[in-house]
């Protein structure tokens, strides 16, 4: 592999992503003692004091508009979506249900806590991968979707 082969494919892209998904979550800890995790952020936006629910607010305002500022300087890549809109429907509720489980999702355990020497959050992000392993193997494998 050569340089041009690294800049035209993803991986300077994912590699850039993950830089700055930790970077925030640094920053977020540091400044406001708070873990960047997504399912906690949101899930504590409804019972949040008035202080509490701005940070919330715009870090959820960040990851929303972020794609939008991107989209000014880059082309967004082509996404093409296969699922049908029950199977998207049914799988958000899915991993909606598997945060609150896991008492969290992969930006809180993965990034923040594996981070942080946390067992349970190592514990959680192998049990989130290797789901997701199954998953992918008994759709694409087994199922044929």
């Amino acid at each position: 592999m050569n340089l041009s082969d690294f800049t035209q494919s993803s991986y300077l892209a994912s590699f850039s992503g993950g830089l700055l998904i930790g970077f925030a979550a640094a920053i977020l800890i540091l400044f406001n003692g708070r873990i960047a995790g997504i399912s906690g952020i949101l899930g504590g936006l409804a019972d949040a004091h008035k202080g509490d629910k701005i940070w919330r607010v715009m870090f959820l305002l960040g990851l929303v508009t972020a794609p939008f500022i991107y989209r000014i300087s880059f082309d967004l890549p082509t996404v093409i979506i296969e699922a049908k809109t029950i199977e998207l429907m049914i799988s958000g509720l899915l991993v909606g249900l598997g945060t609150r489980y896991a008492s969290g999702c992969t930006s809180g355990h993965g990034v923040c806590g594996i981070s942080g020497g946390s067992l349970r959050s190592v514990i959680a992000t192998l049990l989130f991968m290797t789901a997701g392993f199954i998953t992918v193997y008994i759709t694409r494998h087994l199922v044929g979707i």
